[in-house]
């Protein structure tokens, strides 16, 4: 199966109006310390989806490394959880 991105313009809207919408691309501006904690992340998000499967749902960037919060969210869903 192919992964999903999805994404949202930040217009302001209050968080229970926005729809999020599937995206054809994204482009990361980061330099290379930030993209291996990125990296880091991911391998991290990784490893627990195995760990715990289903109940795994999603994880925020932000939420594990705190360095992140004042960047756009960056959140990795697992697409088995709820099944």
């Amino acid at each position: 199966m192919p992964f999903k991105l999805y994404g949202y313009k930040d217009e302001g809207l209050p968080p229970e109006e926005v729809v999020p919408a599937e995206l054809a691309e994204i482009t990361l501006v980061a330099g290379p310390a930030e993209l291996r904690q990125i990296a880091s992340f991911l391998l991290h998000a990784a490893e627990g989806m195995e760990a715990k499967g289903k109940t795994w749902e999603h994880e925020h960037l932000s939420d594990r490394m705190p360095e992140f919060r004042s960047s756009p969210h960056f959140v990795v869903y697992n697409p088995e959880a709820g099944e």
